[in-house]
């Protein structure tokens, strides 16, 4: 009988030490669903949009939210390595834009396609990697996702073809992945994303104007930082309204900052391919935070107005979707996420150097290849 009344007693102080968050979180009832008035989109050479009126659920709400702080903790990581010289090499971070990777990635399905330029880290967990092995690609360990070879640019998954490090060359490739899908039946889009550094790429035009043609389901997605290497969009480009470029292409200027708008529109634009009509080109206006080219004003007018994970937080918290308690819960479990990560990515081997030939080809038997010395040679495997 005492053992077992010292039991509840145990029983009984855990639970009075529960954090209070918890308690609260545990005992509230939340709102199921909400519906959210979103930004309309400019359209061009299309009579109708996607709605401008949108179902958010409690759900689907702390799934993004969970997903943005992962994308947005990560990359403040591997800034932070990148300068202690862990990280070497390049290093292009997407915080700030997490609305995008996020938000495309709830618009289609997991067998769809999706292909990027180098900012590309927040894609590729987005697309199903982890954050352990994405940070592990950036400190070139084994564990990374291309085993340490790749680095920032070079990541792929699933149906996710990289990061790819040529201004704008990864767009022919895109529209190659939609001839694909479109030469095997398969009722599957592939996105194709660029920067609007790279909007004024010849080859780009050249890869619409294939899409066209064959009306492959290919979603041509301008991500507009409004900077490329610094410069600025209104010194690079003649027009800034980069959903008109296709000319013959029907287009959607998106906020690319409100993750709502950018899930709606890939929704609309995937279906507008899958319906066999013609390929779709949108406009994700983003804005980059923490970049020294900008003025201090301009980035604290970014971080106070149009920080996407903040606009998604305030949202579920005014309408009863989630507490800021239960918010924070998940932005402490994310950074414990992210330090795990990060200890990983540090402590794990370098691959050795005879493996610097491995995974050339994907099927053919080993043979040898030649390195920067021409008397030492290494063994490709697949």
């Amino acid at each position: 009988m005492r053992k077992m009344l010292a039991a509840v007693s145990r029983v009984l102080s855990g639970a009075s030490q529960k954090p209070a968050s918890r308690v609260l979180v545990a005992s509230r009832n939340f709102a199921n669903d909400a519906t959210f008035e979103i930004k309309k989109c400019d359209l061009h050479r299309l009579e109708e949009g996607p709605p401008v009126t949108t179902v958010l659920t409690r759900e689907d709400g702390l799934k993004y939210y969970r997903m943005m702080q992962t994308v947005r903790r990560m990359e403040l990581k591997a800034d932070q390595l990148y300068k202690q010289k862990i990280i070497r090499g390049f290093c292009h971070l997407c915080d700030g834009q997490e609305a995008c990777c996020v938000g495309l990635e709830a618009g289609i399905n997991p067998t769809d396609h999706l292909i990027t330029a180098y900012r590309a880290h927040g894609f590729t967990f987005t697309r199903g990697l982890s954050v352990r092995e994405i940070l592990a690609e950036l400190t070139g360990r084994k564990g990374g996702c291309a085993k340490g070879k790749g680095g920032s640019m070079h990541m792929y998954a699933k149906n996710f073809y990289g990061g790819n490090g040529i201004v704008g060359a990864q767009v022919p490739l895109g529209a190659g992945i939609a001839l694909a899908c479109k030469y095997n039946g398969k009722d599957e889009v592939c996105l194709t994303l660029y920067g609007d550094g790279a909007a004024n790429q010849g080859q780009i035009f050249e890869a619409y104007n294939m899409a066209a043609l064959w009306k492959l389901p290919c979603i041509f997605i301008c991500e507009n930082n409004r900077y490329g290497m610094g410069t600025s969009v209104e010194r690079a480009a003649a027009s800034t309204d980069y959903y008109k470029r296709g000319d013959f292409i029907p287009g959607l200027r998106v906020d690319g900052m409100d993750i709502l708008c950018v899930r709606e529109a890939t929704k609309f634009a995937a279906a507008y391919c899958r319906s066999g009509k013609l390929d779709t080109s949108s406009l994700h206006a983003c804005s980059c935070v923490g970049i020294n080219y900008r003025t201090r004003e301009e980035i604290q007018e970014v971080r106070s107005k149009s920080d996407p994970i903040m606009l998604l937080k305030d949202r579920m918290v005014n309408s009863n979707l989630a507490s800021v308690e239960e918010l924070k819960e998940i932005d402490v479990e994310v950074r414990k996420e992210i330090e795990d990560a990060a200890q990983f990515a540090t402590a794990d081997p370098e691959p050795p150097l005879e493996e610097l030939g491995y995974h050339i080809y994907s099927s053919d038997p080993p043979f040898e290849v030649r390195g920067a010395n021409q008397w030492i040679k290494f063994k490709s495997v697949s």
